[in-house]
């Protein structure tokens, strides 16, 4: 039976999560246990809240260096909304700070980019949108099916990455993908069938290779 590792190293909505893959039938166990992690079939980082400080809480847990270990040994990860955009090299919330370094680019505030007046967080539902060719990370999805968002800041500078966007005034990155390591803005346990398709596709195997 396929099994789950979502990481708790103290941010996120962990247990919600975990309920949404009860949902669909899947086994995730919220661990902070480098062994749990490490025999998890898929491995999912959670987040919320700012980027330095869960930053600092990965790197202080050790388990920013196991999320690496697992990533380089092709097993599936997927980072939901600040656990996303740890993923990548840098953010520049409130300073500048290291990321995982697992997808190249960087995060950056929406403020620099949507319409002047426009709410920040961006918080609310939101068509997604595809391009030429669909990852399957969405093949239960269509075209402008719609999720959740509740952000404040994006991904920028990681063109090559970029399986999925949304419009928020401006195109914003809603869900990346490098190899076995994918990420998603938006929050799949809050975007009701839609997110529940989304994390059915990333505990099926051909996501691993994309």
């Amino acid at each position: 039976m396929l099994s789950v590792a979502i990481i708790d190293y103290g941010v996120g909505n962990l247990f919600s999560l975990k309920s949404s893959l009860a949902a669909i039938g899947v086994t995730a166990r919220v661990t902070a246990d480098e062994r749990e992690i490490a025999a998890a079939d898929r491995i999912i980082l959670p987040g919320v809240g700012a980027f330095g400080d869960a930053a600092a809480k990965l790197r202080d847990s050790g388990l920013a260096e196991v999320v690496k270990r697992e990533a380089a040994a092709g097993k599936p990860i997927l980072g939901i909304c600040l656990g996303m955009q740890l993923l990548f090299e840098k953010s520049f919330e409130y300073g500048e700070h290291e990321g995982l370094g697992l997808i190249k680019g960087e995060i950056r505030p929406i403020a620099d980019v949507i319409d002047k007046g426009l709410k920040i967080p961006h918080i609310g539902w939101n068509a997604l949108h595809f391009g030429e060719k669909k990852h399957p990370l969405f093949r239960y999805l269509k075209e402008g099916d719609c999720v959740y968002f509740v952000h404040s800041y994006y991904a920028t500078r990681c063109k090559d990455s970029v399986i999925a966007t949304a419009e928020y005034s401006a195109e914003l990155t809603a869900a990346v993908a490098s190899g076995n390591v994918c990420g998603c803005q938006f929050h799949p346990e809050k975007s009701g069938n839609a997110g529940l398709s989304i994390l059915r596709a990333f505990c099926e195997g051909e996501v691993a290779t994309c």
